[in-house]
């Protein structure tokens, strides 16, 4: 079980009661030792105690917990963990990857305005990577497959295609909204609005 102590199961709110990351229990012990975090004692949504290092070596390890054996005796993993001090919640951009692109350019193609079925597009370089064009949110546009096949390695303007607007890295997001809850726990739909 020591496996779980590198594990990304941990939801990490900032003092606001926002989801701002994940981290793994051996980061948490570390952060609740050195008193910079607290964890959550959650027995239900109308239930929760935020419980100092201390109190939170002394609690009862319940039939469903993940714990850790310490010389001690064992220790509850932390499901959630709340910072004392940070307060803002961090913005990040989504991943490039094909699933963002179509929600960036609404599964349309960016040549045509044809509205794609899935399988019907695929990811197109303006600028085509044989002639040095980046994998990049300003590089890279969705198009029908047929399009895409036409234009081959060349620019828009060298396939008579108009790019019907400039491809743009999408808008910095609060985290929280990229968080997912992989593992499925429980007490992470309480705060990630699951």
């Amino acid at each position: 079980m020591s496996d779980i102590l590198h594990k990304l199961v941990v939801l990490v709110l900032n003092r606001n009661w926002q989801a701002v990351s994940i981290t793994t229990p051996a980061s948490a012990f570390c952060q609740m030792c050195t008193g910079a975090a607290t964890a959550l004692h959650i027995s239900g949504a109308e239930d929760m105690v935020p419980m100092s290092w201390r109190d939170w070596c002394q609690l009862r390890i319940r039939e469903d917990d993940a714990s850790i054996g310490t010389p001690s005796g064992r220790i509850r993993v932390p499901t959630v963990l709340l910072l004392v001090r940070f307060d803002k919640v961090p913005m990040k951009r989504a991943r490039f990857s094909a699933r963002a692109l179509w929600a960036r350019d609404k599964g349309r193609c960016q040549y045509t305005g044809r509205q794609l079925a899935p399988g019907e597009g695929n990811i197109d370089h303006v600028l085509p990577r044989s002639r040095g064009g980046a994998t990049s949110w300003e590089n890279c546009v969705l198009a029908d497959k047929s399009v895409n096949s036409r234009k081959g390695a060349r620019t828009p303007g060298e396939a008579g295609l108009t790019l019907r607007s400039r491809p743009h890295a999408p808008p910095l997001l609060p985290v929280t909204v990229l968080l997912r809850n992989r593992e499925e726990i429980a007490d992470w739909a309480l705060f990630l609005g699951e």
